[in-house]
């Protein structure tokens, strides 16, 4: 997935001053996050399948996946969208 995202010239000359490569700090930061959440997601899924008597699928792109079908885990939704 390739995802883009907008600037001003002031924040990147803030950012000039701290970081060699912009680019590569928001690539670091995206998977550093994903990686945190995964471990959750995971954990989540085995508490749910031990309570359940489910087999948990095999390897993390599977058991991520079996998470949302499961529905022990959602994507996020603005607060606005919840209500409705």
């Amino acid at each position: 997935m390739n995802l883009t995202i907008t600037i001003t010239d002031t924040q990147a000359k803030c950012l000039d001053r701290v970081m060699l490569d912009k680019k590569e700090w928001i690539t670091n930061a995206a998977i550093a996050r994903a990686y945190i959440e995964s471990k959750e997601i995971r954990r989540l899924l085995m508490e749910h399948c031990n309570a359940n008597s489910i087999a948990m699928a095999v390897g993390e792109d599977a058991q991520i996946t079996q998470a949302y079908e499961l529905g022990v885990v959602e994507i996020a939704v603005e607060p606005s969208l919840e209500r409705e």
